[in-house]
C-alpha cells in the first residue's frame, strides 16, 4: 500500500502506455471511479516541511 500520492513521472509514463488502447464499459468505468473515490480519500498527503526526509528522498529519487 502506499504511503503518499506522489509517484515519480517515469513511472506515472510507464503506467500510461501499459494502459492505453484498452475499452471499459460505462458500468466498469463508474465502479472503478467509484473505488478509487474511497481508497484516495484513505491516503494522506505528503507533509509540506521544507528539511522532511521524505520529500528529501524523493527529489533524489528523479
Amino acid at each position: 500500500m502506499r504511503e503518499y500520492r506522489e509517484l515519480k513521472d517515469a513511472t506515472k509514463q510507464r503506467i500510461s502506455q501499459r494502459l492505453k488502447g484498452r475499452t471499459k464499459s460505462d458500468s466498469h468505468k463508474q465502479a472503478i471511479s467509484d473505488s478509487m473515490k474511497a481508497y484516495w480519500s484513505t491516503v494522506p498527503n505528503m507533509p509540506k516541511y521544507k528539511n522532511n526526509k521524505i520529500q528529501n528522498k524523493l527529489k533524489n529519487e528523479n
